[in-house]
C-alpha cells in the first residue's frame, strides 16, 4: 500500500458485508468511522474495533451531513467513503406498492446520491475513493427484481456521472455489484434448499458469495494504489452479469 493508514467513513457498517469490510481496514491499521440506524449494534461494533460511531439515517441530508463533519472533527482527514446502506425487495412491479418502491429507490439510491453530495464536499480538497455498492440485479435481467434492479442501475449511472464530475478534484468514485450474497439480509432466502440449488446454478462459477469476497473488492478500490481507477463498476458476482452458466446436459442424452 502507498500509505499503510488511511481515514474511511462505512455508511450501513453493522450490516453483514459492511462488518467484514470494518474488521479487514482495521486490521489494516486504517482508522474508521462507523455508522448505522441501530444503536446498540453501532455500540457494539464501534467497541468491537475500537473505532468512533454515530447513529445515522442515510436516506435523510442532515444526518449524512452531520456523520461527515464529526468524522473530520475525529480523523482529521478522510480518505475515503463507503455506502453499505441497502435493502433487497423480490417482487414483481404489479405486485409492488408504491411505498415499497419509494423505501427501495430511498435506501438504495437516495443514500448513494446523499453520500456522493456530503462526501465530495469534505473531500474536495484531499481527494480520496468513494465506493457506492450496486448488484448485478441492475446490469442484468432478473425476474422479479423491478424496484431493486431500477435503484441499483441508477447507483451505476450515478458512479459514472460523479466520477466524471469529480475527476479533477482527485475523488475517485467507483462501485461493487454483488451477485447472490449469503448476508444477514438474504438469510430467508437462503434458509430454502431448492431456491438456493437454483441461484447457485445461476452464477457461473458453482457457488454463491461471501461477505468477505465483496469486503475485498471494495478495499481493493479503496487503496490509494488503485488511484488510476474511477467511473468503474466492479462485478463480484460469479459471472452472473456477464457468462453464461453452461448447460446441463442429461446423462443418458446421445
Amino acid at each position: 500500500m502507498i500509505n499503510d493508514k488511511r481515514n474511511y467513513v462505512v455508511f450501513g457498517a453493522t450490516g453483514t458485508i459492511a462488518s467484514a469490510l470494518s474488521a479487514k481496514l482495521r486490521d489494516q491499521g486504517h482508522q474508521l468511522f462507523l455508522t448505522g440506524r441501530n444503536t446498540d449494534k453501532i455500540r457494539t461494533l464501534s467497541d468491537s474495533l475500537k473505532s468512533p460511531g454515530a447513529i445515522c439515517d442515510a436516506t435523510s441530508n442532515e444526518d449524512v451531513a452531520k456523520v461527515m463533519e464529526q468524522a473530520l472533527e475525529k480523523l482529521g482527514t478522510v480518505h475515503g467513503v463507503v455506502n453499505c446502506v441497502g435493502s433487497l425487495l423480490i417482487k414483481p412491479a404489479h405486485l409492488t406498492s408504491e411505498d415499497e418502491w419509494q423505501n427501495t429507490i430511498d435506501t438504495n439510491l437516495k443514500s448513494a446520491f446523499l453520500i456522493i453530495r456530503n462526501a465530495s464536499k469534505s473531500m474536495m480538497r484531499t481527494g480520496g475513493s468513494i465506493v457506492l455498492l450496486s448488484s448485478a440485479a441492475g446490469r442484468y435481467g432478473m425476474s422479479n427484481h423491478e424496484a431493486i434492479a431500477a435503484s441499483k442501475a441508477g447507483v451505476i449511472g450515478l458512479t459514472k456521472s460523479a466520477a466524471s464530475t469529480y475527476a479533477s478534484r482527485g475523488i475517485r468514485v467507483n462501485c461493487v455489484a454483488p451477485g447472490f450474497v449469503e448476508t444477514q439480509m438474504t438469510a430467508e432466502i437462503a434458509a430454502n434448499e431448492t431456491t438456493m440449488q437454483a441461484i447457485t446454478y445461476m452464477h457461473p462459477l458453482g457457488k454463491t458469495g461471501t461477505p468477505v469476497n465483496i469486503a475485498s473488492a471494495i478495499g481493493w478500490l479503496l487503496d490509494e494504489e488503485q488511484n488510476w481507477i474511477t467511473g468503474q463498476v466492479i462485478g463480484v458476482d460469479g459471472g452472473l452479469s456477464t457468462v453464461q452458466p453452461r448447460l446441463r446436459v442429461s446423462s443418458t442424452a446421445k
